[in-house]
């Protein structure tokens, strides 16, 4: 018994310093537990029964509340409307029918305006309670001490066992959650543990994480103990404990890749003002910088192209455009159509509409493969994109939604 009181005295300070958890928490969960397990076993309905529960001995004592009352606090008794009702009931809500009034009786002290029905095993009068304690008024407790029954040093040494390990597991749920909701929205790797029903699951060491089917890039193929990032979309808390979901095809993904990559982004002084993906496919960002000087483009694709191909290489070979952000929507529609090279944009405020004439050579360049570039720049942009020849036949049409609309797209 003492080895066993020393291993338990060591798990407490052991919670305390490696889990936060503290030894008094934990000492007043055990006391709970007794208290609730002896009222189970040797109580009757209705009582209040607590427990001390005393670390360094093992020993605990139980005792009953009864709450004094007078007879402004009682509720008239109802004997008829009581028959009745049990009358009307049939033997299986016996049950249901002691733990509605149990319920009620759980609620609180009775005061003038929260009258109860008197239980002998909860309530005492304040006749009787003057008797046992002078001085004594309604509202106030007294306590009656109980048997403490030869087992329960067993029981007790059980039920601190169960507490300390669900209190454990909650401390480790509370933790694991703490940690990644501080994550959320940023890049996290790890480790392909299983694919199921297309969904990819992600050891990240202390949880795992899944990378939903429609979170995953078009053509990419994930191999048993490969390791991969993704962006932490959102974290969740439920009654079992914390789920991850990650995905590679958000645009956020883009962003905080690119932030990886480019100090300058990471320092605040070149943002990404916005992008348009296509996930798999191809990309453009809009890039600014705030420091005069600073090319936020040449920051973002990096000497010889080395930052943005690091990105490219991380998303399997997405394509990537890099404009720069203007507040002047002529320029920043006309670098938006980038690699394309447009001769002239007119902007129509009240229909949204930036009409861009392009030269016959560059006219494939502005609206790509599909409309792809064309649907991208008004996606990036926010305008209704209507691309036109020379001689100002309309060409193709690309809404803000995407929408992109021409005889001659090519697929």
């Amino acid at each position: 018994m003492l080895s066993d009181l020393k291993t338990f005295q060591a798990a407490l300070e052991q919670l305390e310093a490696e889990r936060g958890i503290s030894k008094e928490k934990i000492i007043e969960t055990i006391e709970m537990a007794l208290a609730a397990a002896y009222k189970k076993d040797y109580g009757k309905r209705g009582q209040i029964v607590k427990a001390k529960f005393d670390a360094s001995s093992g020993k605990t004592d139980f005792w009953q509340v009864k709450i004094v009352v007078d007879e402004s606090m009682l509720k008239p008794e109802e004997v008829s409307e009581e028959s009745d009702t049990a009358e009307a009931e049939t033997p299986s809500d016996e049950p249901r029918r002691y733990a509605r009034k149990d319920e009620e009786e759980e609620e609180g002290a009775p005061t003038e305006e929260h009258k109860v029905r008197f239980n002998p095993e909860r309530h005492i009068m304040i006749d009787e309670a003057k008797k046992i304690k002078k001085g004594v008024g309604a509202g106030e407790e007294l306590i009656f001490n109980l048997e403490s029954k030869g087992d329960y040093g067993r029981i007790a040494a059980q039920t601190a066992k169960q507490v300390i390990i669900q209190r454990i597991r909650e401390a480790e749920r509370e933790s694991v959650f703490d940690e990644f909701k501080k994550k959320e929205g940023g890049i996290i790797s790890g480790i392909v543990q299983r694919v199921e029903n297309r969904s990819v699951f992600l050891d990240l060491g202390r949880i795992t994480a899944i990378l939903p089917q429609d979170e995953q890039m078009r053509g990419e193929r994930y191999r048993i103990g490969e390791r991969i990032k993704a962006l932490l979309y959102l974290v969740e808390k439920n009654p079992r404990g914390t789920n991850l979901y990650l995905s590679r095809t958000h645009p956020q993904f883009l962003v905080k890749l690119f932030e990886m990559e480019v100090p300058e982004m990471a320092s605040g002084v070149v943002e990404i003002k916005n992008v348009a993906r296509e996930p798999g496919a191809r990309s453009k960002i809009a890039v600014f910088s705030s420091a005069p000087g600073i090319d936020p483009v040449g920051s973002a694709v990096g000497q010889k192209g080395v930052r943005v191909s690091t990105v490219i290489a991380e998303l399997g070979g997405e394509k990537i455009d890099i404009a720069e952000w203007s507040d002047d929507p002529e320029e920043f529609v006309s670098n938006s159509l980038s690699p394309a090279k447009i001769l002239d944009v007119e902007i129509d405020k009240k229909t949204k509409t930036a009409m861009v004439t392009v030269a016959e050579d560059q006219l494939s360049l502005a609206i790509g493969r599909g409309g792809q570039n064309v649907r991208l720049a008004a996606k990036l942009t926010g305008w209704k994109i209507d691309i036109r020849s020379r001689k100002g036949e309309s060409i193709a049409q690309a809404t803000e939604e995407g929408e992109v609309s021409g005889e001659n797209i090519e697929e």
